[in-house]
């Protein structure tokens, strides 16, 4: 829940920002949108079943953090809407980042000139 109040964890506005990544794009996403905590909790589609649920607990369209936080703070059921939601998704969005980097880890890297041939003298 701290990384979603914060913005300071798995989106890839903050790893870019903290150059932890290399672009800020959303990795759930085709189109790559910026990944931001806003766009993680109101519109990313790859959490869609769990904002569902969200909604459907918390009430309103309104996914702001500032409504989030009304929300936990209002009732006891706001919290335990919200509560499973962050780990729901910080937890898949932890793992996808975790496959993505081991299957970046075992792609064969591209060999320059230098690497293939032994006698190869820069100009």
């Amino acid at each position: 829940m701290t990384q979603v109040l914060t913005g300071h964890g798995k989106f890839g506005w903050f790893l870019h920002r903290i150059r932890a990544e290399e672009t800020p794009g959303c990795h759930h996403c085709m189109a790559r949108p910026e990944d931001t905590v806003e766009h993680t909790v109101e519109v990313c589609p790859a959490w869609d079943e769990h904002r569902r649920v969200l909604v459907g607990v918390i009430g309103g369209g309104d996914l702001s953090r500032r409504a989030l936080v009304e929300a936990m703070v209002r009732s006891e059921e706001g919290w335990n809407a919200l509560a499973p939601f962050c780990d729901a998704v910080m937890l898949a969005k932890e793992e996808a980042d975790r496959i993505r980097i081991r299957l970046e880890r075992q792609r064969p890297r591209r060999r320059c000139d230098s690497d293939s041939d032994p006698d190869f003298q820069p100009p």
